[in-house]
């Protein structure tokens, strides 16, 4: 099993009187890692998969009796694939409150977003984590700084799922399944979708503006489509961890633009399957959006690891002044500019750096970029 950032920080906080939550997109390795954690607790526990109908119907009994039958005696409980279990927020609520001894660990897809089965009923109750696709900075602990640089070109095409990496050759093969059996699915089960047509091609359309602002009229237009089901969609997109947006940075300028977004993919072979386009890097025209992307979501992943509570932005003004990316962190702003191509240099707008805080403008090529995002 490849090493990931988050077993130490959930190992941390086992025995703490609280559930641990851990989400994210499906096929990430949720299931792995709990299992790699369960192996090493030397205490009574039990495994639960809610994949077994068996498991799942006795769950869904919310008499505390018989919950304290399943669960009752045991220091630590695994339930695993969550979003099965209906009303499983109550449920977990009740074990919690009521048998004290046991330290819950539980998995889910997005579906627990959607549903919002948990985050009422575990109020002050839980820790709650999430769980991405394979970051650089845990495949050069795997690896190395040197090997992991040395395939970059195929983390720009393919991305970072579990196994996509872990299957060399067959990544194409992979992707296509992920996007064809799992990267809708929390959507068609989770809600009322009338559109699935449009929810494809509006995923289709944003993967063709990643690093772009967006425009919502723009897509309401082109998809022929309301804009508040386009707003709507949009949004589920992000709940189940598709996409990300990223908001434009204003304060002071009269100038900056105020209310524009970009939008990102977490995963560079999720954006690169919707489109179907795997040609090799130094033959594509959009090489310097998949820079972008790829930078933006591993930063993502860095900062949640590591537990940098920051905000995001982009910025630009009228004159088409603008910084790909700036972090808002402790009172201070670090703004940075992407560039593939090594030579080439940034000149950061000078009324920004006068206008605000600035403690740091750095540009992120392959030369440098581990030391952004590991």
């Amino acid at each position: 099993m490849i090493a990931r950032y988050l077993e130490p920080i959930v190992v941390s906080n086992l025995f703490k009187g609280k559930a641990i939550i851990i989400i994210g997109p499906r096929q990430v390795g949720k299931t792995t890692l709990v299992k790699h954690i369960y192996d090493g607790v030397d205490k009574k526990k039990l495994f639960l998969n809610c994949d077994d109908l068996e498991t799942k119907n006795v769950l869904s009994n919310q008499s505390i009796n018989r919950l304290t039958d399943l669960v009752g005696g045991y220091d630590l409980v695994v339930i695993d694939e969550a979003q099965r279990v209906r009303d499983i927020g109550i449920i977990l609520k009740i074990i919690i409150d009521n048998i004290r001894t046991a330290q819950l660990i539980v998995t889910g897809s997005s579906a627990l977003e959607l549903s919002n089965q948990i985050n009422e009923p575990l109020t002050g109750r839980k820790f709650e984590y999430i769980l991405y696709p394979i970051s650089a900075g845990e495949m050069v602990n795997e690896t190395s700084k040197f090997e992991e640089s040395g395939i970059l070109y195929k983390r720009l095409i393919y991305g970072s799922y579990p196994d996509v990496i872990k299957s060399p050759g067959n990544e194409k093969e992979i992707l296509n399944n992920l996007a064809s059996s799992y990267l809708y699915r929390d959507l068609f089960a989770y809600q009322d979708i009338r559109k699935p047509v449009l929810l494809e091609n509006l995923l289709k359309a944003l993967a063709l503006q990643i690093g772009s602002e967006v425009s919502y009229n723009e897509l309401s237009r082109l998809l022929s489509s309301d804009i508040k089901t386009i707003e709507r969609y949009i949004d589920l997109f992000e709940k189940v961890y598709i996409i990300f947006r990223l908001n434009s940075f204003s304060r002071n300028l009269r100038t900056e633009l105020k209310k524009s977004r970009k939008i990102y993919f977490y995963d560079n072979g999720i954006r690169n399957v919707l489109i179907r386009n795997f040609n090799d890097i130094n033959s594509r025209t959009d090489t310097g959006q998949l820079w972008e992307n790829f930078l933006v979501s591993e930063r993502i992943k860095h900062t949640h690891y590591k537990k940098e509570y920051v905000s995001r932005y982009f910025w630009r003004t009228n004159q088409q002044q603008e910084i790909d990316y700036i972090e808002d962190f402790g009172g201070k702003l670090y703004a940075y500019e992407f560039k593939w191509s090594p030579t080439k240099k940034s000149l950061f707008s000078k009324s920004f750096i006068n206008n605000y805080n600035v403690a740091e403008t750095r540009t992120i090529t392959p030369n440098n970029y581990l030391e952004f995002i590991t």
